[in-house]
Parts: structure tokens; sequence; C-alpha cells
């Protein structure tokens, strides 16, 4: 019963009067040895020796139960453990936070902080955008009394090796705050958790890391609803029976990979006939997303449409259909910014771009920084007041939610500018 007593916090009255009555119910002791309060004592040697007793006989594949004062049904032990568990937030178990925590960080409430931007790279219409969100945000609470400065610096490529160099060199540097977009989920959290017990803030938006290597999330839209506006953008072109292929960022970008699964999930659920015949990486470069597409058409002939999904895989693979001249006939679809993609929306080669506002994503993100510098973020917190945008509603533990994704066409690319 280790398991049980030590996941429920000391404090929580309710949950261990609970679990002190759900423990004697699976290993009974006699009235007189039972301690009449509600503590999670060690199991009595009556409970000891039932509990070694029940071990001997499952090793010996035996159902028999043989205990004279008490003839109820025994659960396992591990079946109790994950009972109680599900039902700890019944008894007051929190609202399941998971980021991580600075250690000893400085105390800057209203006061300047400095703050590191690393995205995924530099030098994509998609990141400048983020960009500009923070620089508003920045000087927005400036005006209101909270001096906030902001710089992006990152690599000119999606590789994560180098990004984690960023990031340490803005450890090194001390600054305040640390805002990211990861290429790696896994190979970025390190760097991240190494940030943190420096002291320093760890803001995540647009790529996760691990959760307990940042302490909040700002999450662009959520992978269905993204998937669903893909898939729902491409059946309205070619039908519910086809051949389709995807360019994607990087093989191991976790919003991607996110994206990618709930694409193949909704596919299903919605009993469509789209089969991907093929998922292809295009690194973070045009180029290499305008081979990607070709290749895909090469080898699969009977593709009728391709999906992009980064900013840069769209429009390289729209370019490689224009190049083809296979307009109308493979449809493209995709994530990206409406700059990028009004040529191929004018073109008749693009009918649908779908996305979010990275404007505001960045903007977001440092909302979350400062408000969490100020104290008024904190785990426990289901709201983030990010200024223009209103308040943020959390989802998944330490996640916010910017919105529902955004779907731009010829009637409406126009006014847009980013």
């Amino acid at each position: 019963m280790w398991l049980l007593h030590s996941v429920v916090p000391r404090t929580d009255f309710f949950s261990r009067q609970f679990l002190y009555e759900f423990r004697h119910f699976c290993y009974p002791a006699a009235t007189a040895d039972r301690l009449d309060c509600s503590v999670m004592p060690p199991l009595n040697n009556h409970q000891k020796s039932r509990f070694l007793s029940e071990e001997r006989t499952s090793r010996q594949r035996s159902l028999r139960i043989d205990w004279k004062e008490h003839r109820v049904p025994r659960i396992p032990i591990t079946l109790a453990a994950l009972f109680a568990i599900a039902l700890l937030p019944a008894f007051g178990a929190g609202n399941g936070y998971n980021g991580g925590q600075p250690t000893n960080p400085k105390d800057l409430k209203g006061k300047k902080i400095v703050l590191a931007d690393v995205p995924k790279l530099v030098g994509i219409g998609y990141f400048a955008a983020t960009t500009k969100g923070q620089a508003e945000a920045a000087a927005e609470l400036t005006k209101n009394g909270l001096p906030t400065e902001v710089t992006t610096d990152a690599p000119t490529e999606a590789a994560i090796q180098k990004q984690i160099e960023y990031i340490d060199n803005d450890i090194s540097k001390g600054v305040d705050g640390i805002l990211f977009a990861s290429n790696d989920p896994t190979a970025i959290s390190p760097v991240l958790r190494k940030a943190l017990k420096a002291g320093t803030h760890v803001i995540g938006y647009d790529a996760e890391s691990e959760p307990d290597a940042r302490e909040w999330f700002v999450q662009q839209a959520t992978p269905d609803g993204i998937a669903k506006a893909l898939v729902d953008s491409m059946v309205a072109e070619v039908g519910k029976q086809a051949d389709i292929g995807i360019v994607t960022s990087s093989l191991t970008a976790p919003n991607q990979n996110a994206w990618i699964a709930e694409i193949k999930k909704y596919i299903s659920g919605a009993g469509l006939g789209l089969n991907i015949v093929a998922i292809l990486p295009s690194e973070e470069d045009q180029q290499k997303a305008f081979q990607a597409c070709g290749d895909i058409i090469k080898a699969h002939p009977t593709v009728k449409g391709i999906i992009g999904l980064s900013s840069v895989a769209f429009p390289g693979a729209a370019d490689a259909i224009t190049h083809a001249n296979l307009i109308g006939k493979i449809a493209c679809t995709g994530l990206s910014t409406p700059n990028q993609m009004k040529p191929f929306v004018k073109s008749g080669c693009v009918k649908s771009v779908v996305l979010w506002n990275p404007v505001d994503l960045g903007y977001a993100a440092v909302y979350a920084m400062r408000a969490v510098v100020d104290g008024k973020l904190k785990p426990g917190d289901t709201e983030l007041d990010a200024g223009r945008l209103g308040k943020l509603k959390l989802i998944n533990n330490s996640q916010f939610l910017l919105g529902p994704p955004f779907v731009f066409n010829k009637d409406n690319i126009d006014q847009f500018d980013f």
C-alpha cells in the first residue's frame, strides 16, 4: 500500500480518510487493531501477514481465500492503487498542473524584465509575425508601467542543437525569462530545465517541450481543431475518397507530429476514404518542400491532394504544383501566413489557408511571461489575462489556448497583412 500512501498530499484530510478506509477494505484488520483516526499508518502485523500471504498465494496461482474473521472479496493491490488514484480529483487533489518551476527566481514584480525569445528559426514570415506580436506586447506593458524588453535571436535553420546553444547562451547572459518554440520536444528539455534551475522563467509557444521543462505553454490551436480544418478543406476539393500526401516540417517537430496523428484519427473517425500515401519532411526549407512535393507526385501518380504542414512546407508544395502545371488537378491546402500564400490563392492553386494569428501568439506569450513574473499567474490558475486578447482559457494542465484555427480564402485574405 506504499503507493496509496505516497500519492496523497498529507494536508488533504478527505483523501487520507478515504484511502484509510479503502486500505482497510482491501486488507481488513480486526477492530481492535485498527487506528480510529484519519491517518495512513503502516500496515500492522495482521495486515502485513495478510499481504504476504496473498503474495505467496498469487505466486501459486491460487484464488483460495482463507481467513476466518473476514470473507469479503479482495482487490489486487495494483487495482486498489489505480482505483484510489482515479478518485483523487474528487477528494481535492488539485487541477493537475504539470509545468516546472524556477529555483529561487529574482523578485521582479512590477520591475523591468529582460526576455530572450528563441523560436525554431529566424528569417521566415511566420516567426517574423510572432516577433512582431512580442514587440507589441512589450511596448504595451511598458506603457502601462511594467517595463518589458524582449529580443529574438535564433538559428537561421531549424536545427535543434543550434537552438539549444542559443538558449544556453541566454542562460549565461542572465536574462530574466526565456520564450521558445522548440524544434524537438525531448532534446530541448534539458537546457530548459537548466534555465529553470538557474532561476530563469520559461514560457513556450507554438511548439512544445516536455511539460516540466517550462512553466506554461501558449497553444495556438488544439491539434484536433487544426486537423479537422485541414481535412475538411481537402475534402471540399477532392471528395471523401482520394490519395493524398503530406509535406511536414521535420519528423521530430512536436506540433506537426501531433497534427498528423489527429489528421489520421479524424479521417478514420469520420469514415473518410482519404489514403495518406506519403509523409515527407522539408526541414523548414521551402526548396526542400518543393522537392518533397515533387517526389510525392512522381512516386504516387494517383495523388489528388497535398497538405503542407508548416508556413514553409505549404508555399513550397504549392509552388511545385504550379510549376508542374497541375493547378486544378492536384489540390493543395495547409498552414501558412496570408502574405506567403496570396499569390497561390489568386492563381487558383490554393483555395484555403488554415492558420491562427501568429502575431497574437507571440503577443500572448509575452503576457504569460509578465504575469508569471508579477505573481499574477500561478499553478492552479485557469485563466490568463492576455491584454487585448482578453482571457485565455487553460487546457491540458499547463497550456493556454489562443483560439480556434482560422481559414483564409480569396474572399478575405487581402484583409490580412502578416
